[in-house]
């Protein structure tokens, strides 16, 4: 056992005692990670500078270095792969820090080269492409030293989701059955640890359930692990392990419902209206290996509430946010906001889950997908949706849901796998496809 995973047993052993007892466990709540109360609520940063490169714009007083592109070489011969998605930021032992990067890759996309290992294969004997690449960064310098793969045949690694034991949730946007071109089955979400050197061990934790996986978060104080699935009837998940820090060992898996609130999307009706907290109950799902991809179909027959195209989901101090990109009334996106419980709000205390932010202009948010605090406690949220005419953006939002650009990509690719140094100094954001990591630095706390 690591070290990180013991410190976060002992840590938590006390909270997920009471949480087995009561269903959840007390914590306190703040505006955003990291921010204080006093959370600056306006925009500060003025209109986008243009990148003489052409290729990101920022607010003034911000600038970036790619630091990682399509085509390098990493240290294992392999070359860097497209399609850069999610992603995680950790410090290490000896200083330096790892980003865990993402690769959205299908069966048939490049792999940067011959894979040696992997979960699985396509039938023609090949590893499939997806997983994750890992970069071993010099706080001091922003220089890479090294960058290598430490996942491999997977299917879509979308996001994910950082653990406080110290590693990364790698969650496959797909749902292949074995027979059709491969040898498993996928739609699992698998565990990187970011102090590894090499290829993880890819095991799939199957008591996560097998669906379109897209993030995950996790509750420090509990070790539940928070889950969205990117389907236009998605739900939202939450995995209670049987021991915290250690999901191979199982678990349970429950859905979110609002109870009459069946459907939060605002499709054609206001099923959810903006900073009006509901309480929360939580549905036990059984058979959540689904063969037949039915686990959110049955799992809203049991009264769970449906979101739309659940993406990026950020744990804060007490509170998650999560995006769902094509919900509400403009199907422009919506950010909701869920608290856990705190145990002194009454004898059996529940979740309580906020629409926090609905977008009704494309000028103001876009298909929002991954998602993280900034240390100024503004929300950074990547736009993703193609059009030919609109870039994306890096959206900022304030405390009191104003929403704002803090960056435009100039390139037709997405934005993708927002997520800041351990120190707050430093944002690393992918450009999806060809991919290139940036790292922005700026008066964060100005």
């Amino acid at each position: 056992m690591d070290t990180n995973r013991r410190v976060f047993l002992s840590s938590t052993g006390t909270a997920f005692a009471a949480l087995v007892a009561s269903g959840c466990a007390g914590r306190s709540s703040a505006p955003f990670a990291g921010a204080a109360t006093s959370a600056v609520s306006t925009p500060a940063y003025g209109s986008l500078q243009p990148d003489p490169a052409g290729l990101l714009d920022l607010a003034q007083g911000y600038s970036y270095r790619v630091i990682s592109s399509l085509g390098e070489d990493m240290a294992d011969g392999m070359t860097v792969p497209d399609r850069a998605d999610g992603m995680g930021c950790f410090a290490l032992a000896d200083g330096k820090w790892a980003l865990v990067r993402n690769h959205e890759l299908k069966a048939h996309n490049e792999s940067g080269g011959a894979l040696p290992l992997g979960y699985d294969s396509k039938s023609d004997g090949d590893v499939l492409p997806g997983g994750t690449t890992t970069l071993i960064v010099d706080p001091a310098t922003l220089t890479v030293e090294r960058q290598y793969r430490s996942l491999a045949g997977t299917i879509r690694n979308c996001a994910g989701g950082t653990t406080p034991w110290g590693s990364w949730l790698s969650c496959e946007e797909d749902v292949t059955r074995a027979g059709d071109g491969v040898g498993q089955d996928h739609g699992w979400v698998f565990e990187v640890p970011a102090a590894a050197n090499s290829m993880a061990q890819p095991v799939p934790l199957k008591a996560m359930g097998r669906f379109n996986h897209e993030a995950a978060a996790v509750d420090p104080l509990t070790g539940i692990v928070y889950l969205t699935e990117d389907r236009d009837n998605g739900l939202l998940y939450r995995f209670l392990p049987n021991v915290p820090g250690d999901l191979k060992q199982g678990g349970r898996l429950q859905a979110l419902s609002l109870g009459e609130t069946a459907d939060t999307r605002n499709w054609g009706r206001q099923g959810i209206v903006v900073g009006n907290p509901q309480w929360v109950r939580w549905i036990d799902l059984d058979n959540v290996e689904s063969p037949e991809d039915d686990l959110r179909i049955r799992g809203a027959q049991l009264g769970a509430t449906l979101f739309a195209r659940g993406e990026g989901i950020h744990m804060g101090q007490g509170e998650l946010y999560f995006c769902c990109t094509s919900g509400g009334a403009a199907k422009l996106g919506q950010i909701f906001r869920l608290t856990p419980a705190k145990k002194s709000r009454e004898k059996k205390p529940a979740d309580s889950l906020e629409l926090f932010f609905e977008s009704t202009s494309p000028d103001q948010f876009n298909y929002g997908d991954n998602l993280t605090v900034g240390p100024q406690g503004h929300l950074i949220v990547c736009e993703d949706q193609y059009t030919d005419v609109v870039d994306n953006h890096l959206r900022a939002i304030t405390s009191d849901g104003t929403a704002y650009a803090f960056g435009r990509l100039r390139i037709q690719t997405e934005l993708a796998g927002a997520c800041f140094s351990p120190d707050g100094k430093v944002l690393f954001v992918n450009a999806y496809s060809p991919t290139k990591t940036f790292a922005i630095t700026g008066p964060w706390m100005g």
